[in-house]
């Protein structure tokens, strides 16, 4: 690609998906026929890929190996249009995978190997600093993807830090396990939080029965933007600017797939947000875009 300057700045997990996929309904020890695909992943990828698909033009930063996988990783992304000149790559790290088995039931398992990532740390961040993205008096000023693969201490540095002074910060966890790393984030007067019904659970320490009240315990707890996403059931924009949390169910779908739905309905809703989309507006046409890709409807 062009070195011209990104629109938008993924930052997180870039690594090879390794995903089995099979059309019956599958439980533990079972083995069947199905299909096990190699692809670009990890939540910044999924998120520059389809905010590519968009029009948009995302740059991402993370870490990757100075190895094959790495260089493969690297050429895949550049095909799909994703500026890759502000990653680092290690020479003693390996490139990050993350393997899942899904059924027709969704997901069954998956193992998320993003370790050199968490190694890589701050390294990551050097270009909004050295002055290729911003420096600490002229901080970027777009809109960041943030994703929870990141260590709760990176995380939290980012939270003080001024070279995110200025910055839109959409924040996704990488998973329910991951999601307690968000927590210094939480109340960032910045921040647009994402999260499914689970992970909203594990940052307020209890239990919802739907997302338009964990939309609501967020707020209480001092978010000042979340979107709250319960699989096929309804999703819900809590807003402390505005005062109110409002929802909208998704489309029914028959599912064929489910990873990578999350940073599908993100990128989306930021998308129709810069769009000029309100929030309604923005809310349903993330849904949408989430449906679709849930359908196989959007290609990966």
């Amino acid at each position: 690609m062009s070195e011209s300057r990104p629109d938008i700045l993924c930052i997180g997990s870039v690594l090879w998906d390794i995903i089995g996929r099979a059309s019956v309904h599958m439980h533990e020890g079972s083995d069947v026929p199905g299909r096990i695909e190699r692809l670009p992943g990890g939540v910044a990828m999924n998120i520059a890929m389809t905010l590519r698909r968009y029009g948009l033009k995302p740059a991402v930063l993370t870490a990757l190996g100075r190895d094959s996988q790495g260089n493969d990783l690297i050429q895949s992304a550049e095909v799909l249009g994703v500026d890759c000149n502000y990653l680092y790559r290690s020479d003693d790290l390996p490139t990050d995978r993350y393997m899942a088995i899904e059924g027709a039931n969704g997901l069954i398992a998956a193992i998320a190997d993003a370790h050199s990532l968490e190694a890589a740390g701050e390294k990551i961040l050097a270009p909004l600093a050295d002055g290729r993205l911003g420096t600490e008096n002229d901080p970027w000023t777009g809109a960041i993807a943030l994703d929870g693969n990141l260590t709760e201490a990176l995380l939290s540095q980012i939270a003080h830090s001024p070279l995110f002074a200025k910055a839109d910060l959409r924040v996704a966890p990488a998973s329910p396990g991951k999601a307690e790393r968000l927590t210094p984030l939480l109340a960032h007067p910045a921040a647009t939080l994402y999260v499914n019904l689970e992970e909203a659970g594990i940052l307020c320490q209890g239990r919802f029965d739907s997302a338009e009240h964990a939309a609501e315990t967020l707020l209480e707890r001092g978010a000042q933007r979340v979107l709250v996403t319960d699989g096929g059931k309804a999703a819900a924009d809590g807003s402390a600017a505005a005062g109110n949390v409002i929802s909208s169910a998704p489309p029914p779908v028959l599912v064929t797939r489910v990873t990578g739905a999350g940073d599908t309905f993100m990128a989306a809703h930021l998308v129709a947000e810069q769009r000029g989309a309100d929030r309604m507006e923005a809310l349903e046409s993330a849904l949408t875009a989430a449906a679709r890709y849930v359908s196989g409807e959007l290609a990966t």
